[in-house]
């Protein structure tokens, strides 16, 4: 893909995450058409240190949106967090049972299966060349909530900046400047409207595998969009110059 840096094997990273909802909100004179980015950070801010992490997903492609191949199946990564309690931590219990419709058994979750938060979690997580590779190409949709907890977790124990600029230097201290918001980028795609699954029926993008709102099958799905996204509407432009390092919160 042109404008995209394809140095090594799969540089193409699209990541979700799955959390415990939102408590913030705007407030009652809230105006979409005159909020500002530091508005928007802020109630973002407040709903990330003060909620969990679920689920992180993540998917890897080569600059042709292949996937690994270990031999026999393509491959994509899904990370259960056992730091989520549903009886006792703050959640929006609208969001958590979606997630609940959606098979991810949040009591198995935390007892048995999940992974410990902490930073060297995240360490872990990312421990294999993802972090501080500036080389790497970011892919998310809506993403401004998926790096915050990422974020979050990689600054454990310590709370998330308090101001937009502080946060931006932290996206491109661990992930570089190569981040592409999906949600972003359909400014300049007439027609393309709506949420993920909404997209991807627009663009004939099939979900391959498992469920909605569980983090490695909507990692693929983002992958899968941004790759027949820029095969139509960016393929003879440079993106990085146009849409990287912009998200949406």
């Amino acid at each position: 893909m042109g404008g995209l840096n394809t140095q090594f094997p799969h540089p193409i990273v699209s990541m979700d995450t799955e959390f415990s909802g939102v408590i913030f909100k705007p407030t009652q004179d809230y105006n979409h058409q005159t909020q500002t980015p530091f508005q928007y950070y802020e109630v973002m801010r407040k709903n990330v240190n003060d909620l969990k992490l679920i689920q992180v997903g993540l998917t890897l492609a080569d600059s042709q949106g292949n996937l690994p191949d270990f031999g026999n199946h393509r491959c994509i990564w899904q990370f259960n967090l056992s730091d989520f309690d549903v009886a006792k931590d703050s959640c929006a219990a609208d969001s958590i049972q979606l997630l609940k419709k959606q098979g991810i058994d949040l009591k198995k979750t935390e007892e048995r299966y999940g992974i410990v938060y902490n930073h060297a979690t995240a360490i872990e997580l990312f421990s294999q060349g993802f972090l501080y590779n500036y080389a790497a190409n970011w892919i998310t949709f809506y993403g401004g909530y998926d790096f915050a907890y990422l974020i979050k977790l990689l600054i454990y124990p310590n709370p998330l900046p308090t101001n937009l600029e502080d946060f931006t230097r932290l996206v491109n201290q661990f992930f570089g400047t190569k981040v592409y918001d999906i949600k972003h980028m359909m400014k300049s795609c007439e027609g393309l409207v709506g949420g993920l699954e909404k997209v991807g029926k627009l663009l004939g993008v099939k979900r391959e595998v498992g469920n909605c709102h569980q983090a490695g099958s909507d990692s693929l799905l983002t992958m899968n969009i941004f790759v027949k996204m820029y095969a139509k509407y960016f393929r003879s432009l440079d993106i990085h110059r146009t849409y990287g390092g912009a998200l949406m919160i």
